[in-house]
């Protein structure tokens, strides 16, 4: 089973992390892809030159770095997908593969939206099928990959876990999926400030949960 790891950060600002990454991906019997994202900053996916700047850079790094591929996505003030930019974006990355993200799920209109990408190099789409969750988007989902046609792989993500993969994967035929299994554990602190008025948690990934979707991945 190839499990691909999406790499959360903003690169210029953690390429310490992505640096110990990799050397654990090269460590025997690992079967790893490592895609980190290349985007400046949150919000919404409107970038300015400046911003651009930073994100082809980004990519350069992570392909000096020697990872698998990169995801990113650029949209235009109307939600139509910015070609020019993403072209290039996956242009400098190659021979690396490239995912557009979830800025998908905020174009004005998912079926142009899907022939954009595939004209600008992208292999895979994450989507949650332009609802909160990918079970919300479900029939979206399903009426994007049958569209697709085997051109270009549409991922669903977004509240994919153990209880609802098996119902997306039969009504989409997704050949992919994308979950974070995140799972909130307690800080390790004696002290806690009791006038904060919070608990500090950190998230972490919950491999029981993977175990339980690849077992049921691996039935179906």
């Amino acid at each position: 089973m190839q499990v691909r790891s999406e790499l959360n950060y903003a690169i210029t600002r953690e390429m310490v992390v992505l640096h110990r990454l990799l050397a654990l991906l090269q460590l025997p019997g690992k079967n790893f892809e490592l895609y980190p994202i290349i985007r400046p900053r949150g919000g919404d996916f409107l970038y300015s030159d400046d911003e651009f700047e930073v994100m082809k850079n980004d990519v350069q790094f992570c392909k000096g770095a020697g990872c698998d591929g990169i995801v990113t996505g650029i949209l235009h003030q109307d939600g139509t997908v910015d070609k020019d930019r993403c072209r290039q974006l996956v242009t400098l990355a190659y021979p690396l593969g490239a995912t557009f993200h979830r800025a998908f799920d905020r174009c004005n209109d998912p079926f142009k939206a899907i022939e954009d990408i595939i004209e600008c190099g992208f292999e895979r789409i994450l989507t949650s099928g332009q609802q909160p969750a990918a079970l919300e988007g479900i029939a979206l989902i399903a009426s994007l990959i049958e569209k697709a046609a085997n051109r270009i792989v549409v991922m669903p993500g977004s509240g994919v876990r153990s209880d609802n993969i098996a119902t997306i994967a039969k009504q989409t035929r997704a050949s992919e999926f994308h979950t974070s299994a995140r799972t909130m554990a307690d800080g390790k602190m004696k002290f806690n400030n009791a006038g904060m008025k919070e608990q500090l948690k950190s998230i972490s990934v919950d491999g029981k949960e993977i175990k339980k979707i690849a077992a049921i991945l691996a039935a179906l």
